[in-house]
């Protein structure tokens, strides 16, 4: 992001746009700093990356159920079965579950 940043302040000095520049690439750097800042933050805390894991397959569900996101049985259960594993892996071992104050 830091990258970014300065990236974004040369361009502001400069008199001219480069013959490339477009708003579009401005926004998908910004986009792929932020993925990358989640990913490397759910690398370093393993107990939030599976509470995200579990979350996300938790809703898959009600999603479906109430007609918002169709999808097929299959990956509603998958989800359920990812969601139940997460759970378990947290019973299993306690230092992955994610601590809140």
């Amino acid at each position: 992001m830091e990258r970014v940043a300065r990236d974004r302040a040369k361009r502001e000095t400069s008199p001219q746009d480069p013959p490339g520049y477009s708003v579009a690439n401005e926004e998908t750097e910004w986009f792929q700093s932020l993925l990358l800042l989640l990913f490397r933050s759910l690398k370093r805390h393993p107990p939030l990356l599976l509470d995200t894991v579990k979350n996300f397959c938790d809703i898959l569900i009600p999603l479906n159920q109430l007609g918002i996101y169709k999808s097929n049985l299959g990956i509603v259960g998958l989800g359920g079965l990812v969601s139940s594993v997460a759970g378990l892996i947290t019973v299993v071992y306690p230092q992955l579950k994610l601590k809140t104050r």
